[in-house]
């Protein structure tokens, strides 16, 4: 052996693993009861974080979840302030977690369900804990995320878990519109475990998940039906009824989304959201906008030509960034929240792309659920209009179209905060006088050029010009005999001459039906008659509209004063 080993083992040195610059141990008292109690202290304060154990955490991560406490990290900006830490002889209250913690540098009221323990199901303990969280966050103006993951009520606790959602779902209702509130949905949801969070502003459901009343299970045993989770209760489902306002791809991107949404909402009723420094000029020309429209109206279809009404939205934020809700439900109509000047503004926009920008049930309900919380929450709202008016027929009518019609009509009534319209193309009809217009209380009107606005669309020519209509058409048949004789004259045979002669005639019919259809858009759909009225403040060329819009909402919100709703809280559906 070459490195000395032999020799030494010769000489009667041994080989210790024992760190020869460790510290001498020094010999300590026995503890007492004050270090016992300070011990147990410790325990205590640590065992929200291990109750789950190993084998828990790793049955989570292996569904492809997060544990409460990764999700929490993720979130919070530094060590979050763990609230209540009271676990019960059987764990009750284990199964939440509620905390404080600061979340893009602001306050933020957390609570999450741990499904590691007894699946985050709900026991009179944890209503409690919620209620007192929701009370607190109303009591600091502070928001309130939520990242639930539950199985619903806890069986064994009895009618004590009933009481624990009872008493969940009455604080947070008594605190909604006084501060916002975010729910995320993680996992397999059941029962008051999908009430709870849809009483929240916002609800972000991440694909792969589930929530719905009851499971699929006893859907095949009381109505003998097969479903599977994803067709009973998944995002597809929950996004096309307005139940699930975002959908996105996983738990990290719904953690991502809250961030995200937090900077466009305030802490509460009774501020502003917050206020970004932009380097995007106020007066920056809108060209891409003039160009939309050209390419649009010098087409062939003309006037009628759809465009995508969120290209407008986009040049008119700042940088083009903003944040569309219900995205995948009734893309007729376009609700998102974005920036004009560092402001936070609100934008319901009639999007011509998909069903003519017509109005029904589901896009007047997605804009009144918008509007009441933009009016709650302080946020100045900019109405696009380009729309040929509510949908009719008869699937509508059976379904309440009127109803739902009075619904976003009562919310933008009851609108106080600054709100603007621009009218971009069609305003027709009903749709025109039940959107934000001077006479339901807008603060500001303007008119591209492109404007036609009328109480009918183009069918209203059959209307105003009804006689010389009238007339065209009544002197088919003479005029066909009169062209009949000139072509027989002319040495055609009848059958011949009467064929021709029925063309000639109807071409000569459409092409005067037309000059009056014409007629009918230079003299009536036109933006000049509302202007001499006083409907419209201004006609605003398209690649001045940014400018023009952020310049008066600027004005609007120097002299507006954030706080709670004072006015009488009339019925409404």
């Amino acid at each position: 052996m070459k490195n000395g080993t032999e020799k030494g083992a010769r000489e009667g040195v041994t080989v210790s693993l024992e760190n020869p610059f460790t510290a001498a141990p020094v010999e300590t008292e026995p503890a007492g009861r004050y270090e016992a109690t300070l011990r147990r202290g410790a325990e205590l304060r640590e065992k929200p974080f291990v109750a789950a154990g190993s084998r828990n955490r790793l049955r989570q991560h292996l569904k492809g979840r997060m544990t409460v406490w990764e999700r929490i990290r993720y979130l919070a900006d530094d060590t979050p302030h763990v609230l209540y830490q009271n676990w019960g002889p059987n764990l009750d209250g284990a199964s939440l977690v509620t905390a404080i913690m600061s979340v893009n540098g602001r306050d933020v009221a957390v609570y999450g369900h741990d499904f590691t323990v007894r699946a985050g199901s709900m026991d009179a303990t944890n209503g409690k804990k919620l209620a007192r969280l929701f009370e607190l966050a109303a009591k600091r103006r502070i928001p309130v995320v939520g990242l639930n993951d539950s199985a619903g009520a806890y069986i064994p606790a009895g009618v004590g878990g009933l009481d624990g959602y009872a008493d969940a779902f009455t604080a947070l209702r008594k605190i909604s519109g006084i501060v916002p509130s975010i729910m995320c949905m993680f996992g397999f949801n059941a029962g008051g475990g999908s009430y709870l969070p849809r009483q929240g502003s916002f609800l972000i459901q991440p694909k792969e998940t589930f929530f719905g009343l009851t499971g699929p299970g006893v859907v095949k045993s009381v109505l003998g039906e097969d479903i599977t989770p994803d067709e009973l209760g998944g995002p597809r489902v929950h996004s096309q009824t307005g139940v699930t306002d975002f959908v996105v791809e996983d738990e990290v991107a719904a953690l991502r989304k809250v961030k995200e949404l937090l900077r466009y909402l305030p802490d509460s009723n009774q501020s502003l959201a917050p206020y970004r420094e932009t380097s995007d000029p106020l007066d920056r020309r809108t060209v891409d906008v003039d160009i939309l429209l050209k390419k649009a109206f010098n087409s062939p279809t003309g006037f009628n030509t759809p465009f995508d009404i969120s290209i407008m939205i986009q040049q008119l934020c700042d940088h083009g960034d903003f944040l569309e809700t219900q995205a995948d439900r009734a893309r007729n109509t376009v609700t998102a929240l974005g920036r004009m000047g560092g402001n936070v503004v609100g934008f319901v926009a009639n999007n011509s792309a998909v069903a003519s920008g017509q109005i029904d049930i589901d896009a007047a309900y997605k804009n009144a659920r918008f509007i009441r919380f933009c009016n709650l929450y302080n946020i100045p709202v900019i109405f696009l209009e380009d729309t040929t008016g509510f949908l009719p027929g008869r699937e509508q009518e059976h379904r309440g179209i009127v109803q739902a019609g009075r619904a976003m009509l009562d919310a933008i009534v009851d609108l106080r905060t600054p709100r603007f319209l621009v009218l971009v193309r069609n305003a027709f009809g009903g749709a025109y006088a039940s959107y934000n217009n001077y006479a339901t209380g807008a603060d500001f009107v303007v008119a591209l050029p492109t404007t036609r606005v009328a109480v009918m669309g183009p069918a209203g020519v059959e209307y105003v010009y009804k006689d010389e209509l009238k007339k065209i058409r009544a002197n088919r048949e003479a005029r066909i005999q009169t062209e009949s004789q000139a072509r027989v004259a002319q040495g055609l045979s009848a059958a011949e001459a009467g064929a021709e002669a029925a063309l000639a005639v109807d071409a000569l019919i459409k092409a005067e039906e037309a000059s009056l259809a014409q007629r009918y858009e230079q003299e009536i759909m036109n933006p000049e008659e509302a202007l001499s009225l006083g409907s419209i403040s201004e006609i605003v060329m398209p690649a001045d509209l940014r400018h023009v819009l952020a310049r008066q909402m600027a004005f609007c919100l120097r002299h507006y004063q954030p706080g709670p709703m004072q006015s009488v809280q009339r019925e409404f559906h």
